[in-house]
């Protein structure tokens, strides 16, 4: 991604709210992942240099592995903030739509401003100011770039956590979204100090007994379709409670369906309830899977998305997996 003058002076309108206002709270989605966590405890070492004050929230609790990250233990839950508010102004990271944050939209104070940072596509341009540029290959990305607009020194502990960012998000820098400048930043930032050997393991080789347990299960249903063109599995609420499984055992499952050969569209669908179910899409050239999602009120990118949708595990499965058999078939 290519700086342009429009983009500049996006970022320059970005900086400009950091600098005129104070006493931010600093918010990213609900079941973080390592761009929307790094780019949160980036933007917290960003007010720290500029002696800002801030809270920083997540609507979950942070996933374990994210705990040896600068300044993570600041990051606190909906639970743990408890009521807290009314929040004058807003630094919102990788959320593509205001649902993403609840349940602390409710305690924005009227008329609140908000710094919206995003990469998503599907981004809702819900910001005072919307720093919302797809063509970035993470939300840490532009949180690297704003830190330069602001003059902000890359330092060791500001630069571990925009590498976690784009690292996890790039999958280890094997995505397409890997571009010359990704890598050219990431250079700056090991220059900085960074340890990348320390972080790919802890983000992305470490597993816990209770991923394993359920990608056993999940693999155990794995089922392909459409000339094999599309694969998915599940997973349900009792494979979770069997597991003693949280939110961040899910991390990468549905990577497993994408992975085999013959694969356009791989799919994952986990029981929330009886009645809900969340499902990770994910796709290789040809599906827009953002496109799909967005039909049943969720979004991402083209080819990484989710959503969350209302029935029984059966039902929910039907309905995703004919959408995505139309567009395979050329959305006829």
């Amino acid at each position: 991604m290519k700086i342009n003058p429009d983009m500049m002076q996006l970022f320059r309108e970005a900086a400009r709210f950091i600098s005129e206002h104070d006493q931010f709270l600093v918010i990213s989605h609900l079941s973080p992942d390592g761009d929307a966590i790094g780019s949160t405890l980036a933007m917290v070492g960003i007010l720290k240099a500029l002696k800002k004050r801030y809270c920083v929230v997540n609507p979950d609790h942070l996933p374990k592995k994210y705990g040896i990250l600068p300044w993570a233990d600041e990051i606190l839950s909906s639970e743990e903030r408890g009521t807290e508010g009314p929040y004058h102004h807003v630094i919102a990271l990788d959320c593509a739509d205001e649902k993403r944050m609840e349940p602390f939209p409710s305690r924005f104070a009227a008329g609140a401003r908000i710094l919206n940072i995003d990469h998503h596509p599907t981004n809702t341009r819900y910001g005072t100011v919307n720093l919302v540029l797809p063509e970035a290959a993470a939300t840490a990305q532009l949180v690297y770039y704003l830190a330069e607009t602001l003059q902000v020194p890359l330092e060791e502990p500001l630069a571990t956590c925009l590498y976690t960012g784009i690292l996890t998000d790039t999958g280890g820098f094997r995505y397409s979204n890997t571009k010359a400048e990704v890598m050219r930043i990431a250079s700056r930032l090991l220059d900085a100090g960074v340890n990348p050997g320390k972080l790919a393991e802890q983000f992305l080789e470490r597993i816990s007994e209770a991923h394993l347990h359920v990608l056993q299960k999940a693999l155990s249903r794995l089922q392909r379709e459409m000339d094999g063109r599309l694969a998915w599995m599940y997973v349900t609420q009792e494979d979770l409670r069997e597991a003693g499984a949280t939110e961040a055992d899910m991390d990468g499952l549905v990577q497993y369906p994408l992975r085999i050969e013959g694969v356009e569209v791989g799919l994952l669908f986990r029981e929330m309830s009886p009645a809900s179910c969340k499902v990770s899409l994910r796709s290789r050239e040809r599906v827009d899977v953002a496109k799909i999602a967005g039909l049943f009120g969720g979004g991402g990118h083209a080819r990484a998305a989710g959503c969350t949708v209302e029935g029984p595990l059966l039902a929910v499965m039907e309905q995703v997996r004919a959408s995505v058999q139309k567009e395979l078939l050329g959305g006829a």
